[in-house]
């Protein structure tokens, strides 16, 4: 260090030590121009800001000013002499700063979220949430009829948007500052955000209730998705609010940003596996709690025979119930996916609707949802699976129904005569998310020994403990009527059926009729364990062959 001083002390010439010194012209305070509207010598000072001062010569050769900036790509950098990659994209990243500073201003609002407490949104973001659009979101429950049956499930998914919107936004922002060479933009930051936002515009009443029972009965002959409507939905809410010149005004190019929004609420046409920067055994424990809450709180027996009760009283009164759409059209509980206009107008009201409803139409609708609130609920039979997954239609489902009270024990009849009509089959599918597949199959990692390279990982290289089936159907059986000899005989109908079908034993089938459960081999524990017994014999046999042969 004292050598460095003495050297540069020579290197002052005496005359000018004994000149006046000049007034130093202070740099420009960038943080309040516009990048624009620099020159040569601001561009150069950003760069020194920026840790990128050995860049500063080239940058004066080539005489670039701000209003180049935006415009420079990769291949521009490597043009004027920046020849690593590395070069390129920090500088690349850096520059990017600017139209995030001069874009974003900070007037974002602050909302108190429950769970994330105080959190920011952009200003664009606040303006979607103050659609007609977005509000109707308040009077959806999250968990439809889980409500009925936890009451702290009250949440809807109006709030349940907003955490999504600000913690997609937290996620991309989080890639964006460790990983630069990623390029991620203010563009696409707020693209994300606005689609985990909206990604749940399309929920109708009581939220997959609508979509997954409510539209297949009311509505056999179409396919219909609530992402579909959220991106129907979105689109409405775009063009009847006229925000397209705001989301301009906030950097958005239109309709590439739209389209990218929308292919984020239900994925592209052609999807490639997808990358993930995390752990695998964290995936696979977040699928693993996904499942679990699944069949403690979200397929509840009493919270999906709650949902079957509304579904038939909407079915019911389908056709009574009319709402005014565009042009003034009027549509039905199930047409007004057809139309955003009536759409935006149908949220779980309708259930007071036809609750508080004094028509003779709405009267055995009226009468469901009076049972429901007065507890007067159809009776748990039994559940059961299939030794395979089915392919279960209503067809299918209207066949077992039929088939219930004709399931006569083999050990006699039992006094009742017991109706069609009054049974009710469920059939729930749990799985990880892609059916009977593992979803970590299709995901890639990358290791911190080759960021760059991204591999797959089997389920052998992460633990043993791991499930060996990623799906699961299960068949719940219920019964309209509260008589409790009827219901008792429906029971052991019901352990009939399951014989007659080959499926598994109902976890009380022992108690319900232990008569039965004796007649099938494979139900029976004893037989089982000797089997097993024989099993294992067999095997030390073969061992011992192999040790002395």
């Amino acid at each position: 260090m004292a050598n460095r001083k003495r050297m540069l002390a020579t290197s002052i010439n005496e005359d000018d030590m004994m000149k006046t010194p000049q007034k130093r012209v202070s740099a420009v305070d960038l943080s309040d121009s516009d990048y624009s509207q620099w020159g040569v010598e601001e561009t150069c000072q950003y760069l020194r800001e920026e840790g990128l001062g050995e860049w500063q010569i080239v940058f004066r050769e080539h005489k670039l000013t701000g209003a180049e900036l935006r415009y420079l790509k990769r291949e521009d950098l490597e043009k004027i002499g920046i020849k690593l990659l590395g070069d390129q994209l920090r500088i690349l990243h850096s520059l990017r700063k600017l139209w995030h500073i001069q874009e974003c201003p900070q007037t974002n609002k602050v909302f108190n979220d429950p769970i994330h407490g105080h959190v920011e949104l952009h200003p664009l973001l606040v303006k979607i949430i103050d659609t007609p659009q977005f509000q109707r979101l308040r009077n959806i429950k999250q968990l439809g009829g889980t409500y009925f049956v936890f009451p702290g499930a009250s949440h809807n998914r109006f709030e349940h948007s907003i955490g999504v919107g600000y913690l997609a936004g937290q996620l991309v922002k989080a890639l964006n500052e460790r990983q630069p060479e990623l390029l991620i933009t203010h563009r696409d930051i707020l693209c994300v955000q606005i689609a985990g936002l909206c990604h749940d515009l399309g929920h109708g009443p009581f939220s997959h209730m609508f979509d997954a029972k409510f539209i297949p009965k009311a509505r056999p002959d179409i396919t219909w998705k609530h992402e579909k409507a959220s991106i129907d939905m979105f689109d409405h809410l775009v063009n009847s609010n006229n925000l397209k010149p705001l989301m301009e005004q906030h950097g958005l190019c239109l309709p590439e940003d739209l389209d990218f929004i929308k292919e984020l609420f239900a994925g592209p046409l052609t999807t490639n596996p997808g990358q993930v920067e995390n752990e695998v055994g964290n995936l696979y424990e977040m699928f693993h709690t996904r499942n679990c809450l699944h069949k403690r709180a979200y397929q509840h027996r009493v919270g999906n025979i709650i949902e079957t009760m509304i579904n038939e009283a909407f079915l019911k009164a389908d056709k009574h119930i009319q709402i005014p759409g565009s042009g003034g059209k009027m549509f039905t509980l199930s047409t007004a996916i057809d139309d955003m206009e009536a759409y935006t107008k149908l949220t779980d009201h309708v259930f007071e609707q036809i609750l508080h409803s004094s028509t003779s139409e709405l009267a055995e609708a009226r009468q469901i949802l009076q049972n429901i609130l007065l507890r007067r609920l159809y009776r748990f039979v039994g559940q059961t699976q299939s030794e395979k997954p089915l392919e279960v239609t209503q067809k299918r489902i209207d066949e077992w129904e039929r088939a219930l009270p004709n399931s006569v024990p083999l050990t006699g009849p039992l006094g009742v005569t017991l109706q069609p009509e009054d049974f009710v089959v469920s059939v729930i599918h749990m799985d990880y998310g892609m059916k009977n597949e593992n979803p970590i199959d299709n995901m890639r990692f990358y290791c911190k020994t080759d960021p760059t390279k991204a591999i797959q990982i089997s389920k052998e290289q992460v633990s043993r403990l791991l499930p060996e089936c990623f799906a699961e159907q299960l068949i719940r059986v219920y019964y309209k009527k509260a008589d409790d000899k009827c219901l008792h005989a429906a029971r052991k109908h019901f352990v009939q059926w399951c014989i007659n079908n080959n499926f598994s034993k109902p976890q009380d089938g022992d108690i319900i009729a232990p008569e039965l459960t004796l007649l099938k081999d494979s139900w029976s524990s004893k037989k089982k364990e000797k089997k097993n017994e024989e099993d294992l014999g067999c095997r030390r046999l073969d061992v011992q062959k192999k040790l002395f042969s």
